[in-house]
């Protein structure tokens, strides 16, 4: 069905678009001032009972009536950007998934269980833990990575999911992606239905390797100050702020347990950067996984301190060279939309979004 909304304005989209990328024009809300329309771009979700919904490269989804549509069509998803390399979201997705490697799995069909956490005695395997008792070592270890169809219905899917994190103890995360081409704005979408929430999001951004081994600024003589190793130890631990504590600036936080051990030192090549401080505790650190021609970095951690010197170029100029020297071309990083600083930092060293990332987590009603 295709039906004019008064003169060159028409829409060209029905409910058989559903999955496709589009562009609508619709009346804006009376409460807006000033705006007649608004337009909105992204993945049509779903088109029932008289509503659209349609959700957007940051995951979000906009819930528009049918009868408040000016115009619509279909578009091709959005063009890639020549500066930098080009990636598939499959082959992004894969390759950041094994620089963070879980400590147990399971396949689903298509899709991977993944828990980073110590082992649950075998008694309350069968009984069942608790959920939400423990969170584990990050979400990105203990999510469910759904790249395909795992192989039943969706309910089916989710039931087996929350059943197998339950016997861990953890609550039930679903990983899911949006904003590129082959990404899971259906999933994102049939998620919600089913009451799931979206808990943090963050952006997936590449860039070419060889100008942050060669930046433009000179930073030699920090860069001279980085240590790499292919371990890490309790003083860069304490540097960490996803698992010590660096305030007082002795490394106090003790020995990783085997779950982060594990996690930290996963991935094809894995290399670890610090910069000595004052104290104990590195007043700089980073973590590069290189896998094929891909260097991923993570946990760049500056002392507040000692900021504005430019050691988090210093690290990542020394891991980059590293991963230049194992035959790496592009790089990769993952921040959370609301880190403004260091998105500002990527922005110069040439990084750009590639998609975004969610973790859907099952609600679990009140008593």
């Amino acid at each position: 069905m295709e039906f004019t909304t008064g003169g060159r304005l028409k829409v060209r989209i029905t409910p058989v678009d559903v999955g496709k990328r589009v562009s609508v024009r619709q009346l804006a809300n009376e409460a807006a001032p000033g705006a007649k329309f608004t337009d909105t771009v992204g993945v049509l979700t779903s088109w029932d009972d008289g509503v659209l919904s349609i959700t957007q490269r940051s995951g979000v989804s906009v819930r528009i009536p049918e009868s408040a549509l000016v115009a619509g069509k279909t578009v091709p998803p959005a063009p890639a950007r020549r500066r930098g390399p080009s990636a598939t979201f499959p082959e992004l997705a894969r390759a950041a998934s094994r620089a963070w490697q879980p400590v147990e799995s399971e396949q689903l069909g298509d899709w991977q269980l993944r828990a980073a956490v110590e082992e649950v005695p075998s008694e309350a395997r069968r009984r069942g833990a608790e959920v939400g008792r423990r969170e584990g070592f990050t979400r990105r270890a203990n999510s469910v990575l759904p790249l395909g169809d795992p192989g039943r219905p969706l309910d089916e899917a989710l039931e087996r999911v929350t059943a197998w994190y339950a016997e861990r103890g953890l609550p039930a995360y679903v990983q899911v992606s949006t904003g590129h081409e082959g990404t899971q704005e259906l999933l994102a979408a049939a998620l919600e239905q089913r009451g799931w929430t979206r808990e943090v999001s963050a952006l997936v951004r590449i860039g070419a390797l060889a100008p942050i081994g060669d930046p433009v600024r000179p930073l030699d003589d920090a860069v001279s100050r980085v240590a790499l190793s292919r371990t890490f130890d309790t003083s860069w631990l304490a540097r960490y702020q996803r698992f010590g504590t660096a305030d007082s600036g002795t490394a106090d936080s003790g020995t990783a347990d085997p779950a982060v051990a594990k996690v930290l030192g996963s991935g094809p090549s894995t290399w670890f950067a610090s910069v000595a401080g004052p104290g104990d505790v590195p007043a700089a650190i980073g973590r590069c996984v290189i896998d094929g021609r891909w260097a991923g970095f993570m946990a760049v951690e500056v002392d507040p301190a000692a900021r504005r010197q430019g050691l988090a170029s210093a690290v990542m100029t020394a891991l980059a060279r590293r991963a230049l020297d194992e035959g790496a071309s592009a790089a990769w990083l993952q921040v959370e939309e609301d880190n403004a600083g260091a998105r500002a930092l990527y922005d110069g060293m040439g990084f750009r979004t590639h998609h975004s990332y969610h973790h859907y987590r099952q609600h679990i009603p009140t008593a």
